[in-house]
């Protein structure tokens, strides 16, 4: 069993992880740990690789080079360590569903291929059911799902083995946001029961709702690495939204001779203000104290950090510029 320094077990580790596709490198030199029972969050634009990860963890691509170890254990693309394999779960983004079979059959299907046993079957299609909460559907033909239903129906078919990693490629893709909050607390429950997951999707908002740490790709590197507080206290910087009822000139005015506003800038709503702000909560006191001295009408003066898309799109600048 692989334990770090801080003597927690890792479920998941690589070194070297590297994959080429003739002169292409899709994943170069990945070494990453991650804990179990965290949720890993695994960002980065199209074409940085995270899929090809992903499938070698999975072990639907070959590594180039490189060691993959679960639990502590050498994963190999061979027959010699099949246990290994039953620790996964996995979701690609284009895992084709049988539409001419009902909800329970399909899943039913699945739980037959991992070869349980027929009470420990019963057991695992009523308990995927209500974590995916389809209960009420289990008899609909699949065809008749929305897409949201559709993809929690998938989530449910890759955790029917009871794997303790789940492997997750752009799940969110397509739903709309209602389908989004029901397949996310469908994964705070796996989170709960304290399974390990790695999940990769453009909706930053769902991952910083979600994860324990974060994963930044950029052309097949993790070239960042942390848990998601960390992340936060590097490269979060802090920002003040502003809104007033006039005085537009005084204020900018205010802004433009504060030494702690870095800069700002006008929001579409005319009245809006956002200025990012080096100093820390006092600071921003007395910079409302001064504001409110000014006689500027303000009716709002929130106080928040960047968030993870600011600090993605913040980071992609710099790898670029």
């Amino acid at each position: 069993m692989l334990i770090n320094d801080n003597q927690e077990q890792i479920a998941i580790a690589t070194y070297g992880l590297t994959k080429i596709y003739e002169r292409n490198i899709a994943v170069n030199e990945v070494d990453l740990q991650i804990k179990q029972g965290e949720v890993y969050g695994l960002i980065g634009p199209n074409g940085a690789g995270k899929t090809t990860l992903i499938r070698m963890l999975a072990t639907a691509e070959e590594p180039t080079k490189g060691e993959i170890y679960l639990n502590g254990d050498r994963l190999l693309q061979d027959d010699t360590n099949p246990h290994l394999k039953q620790y996964l779960g996995y979701l690609p983004d284009d895992f084709p569903l049988y539409d001419d079979l009902n909800v329970i059959d399909y899943l039913d299907y699945f739980a037959r291929l991992y070869k349980l046993s027929k009470p420990l079957r019963k057991q695992r299609l009523q308990e995927v059911l209500e974590t995916v909460n389809l209960e009420n559907k289990r008899n609909s033909p699949i065809a008749t799902l929305s897409r949201g239903m559709k993809q929690r129906l998938s989530l449910a078919r890759t955790i029917i083995h009871q794997p303790i990693i789940l492997l997750l490629d752009e799940p969110v893709s397509g739903l709309d946001p209602i389908a989004r909050l029901e397949f996310r607390q469908a994964i705070k429950l796996l989170q709960q029961a304290g399974m390990t997951i790695l999940i990769s999707s453009h909706v930053l908002s769902d991952l910083a709702e979600l994860c324990t740490s974060i994963g930044i790709m950029e052309l097949g590197c993790l070239v960042e690495n942390s848990s998601l507080d960390n992340l936060y206290q590097k490269f979060s910087k802090q920002q003040i939204l502003i809104s007033t009822l006039g005085e537009y000139d005084k204020l900018e005015q205010q802004l433009k001779n504060c030494p702690l506003i870095e800069h700002w800038e006008k929001l579409s709503q005319k009245n809006h203000y956002l200025a990012h702000f080096t100093g820390n909560l006092e600071d921003a006191s007395e910079l409302l104290k001064q504001l409110i001295k000014a006689d500027i009408p303000l009716h709002n003066f929130h106080c928040e950090k960047e968030n993870l898309e600011t600090i993605f799109l913040n980071l992609g600048h710099q790898q670029t510029s």
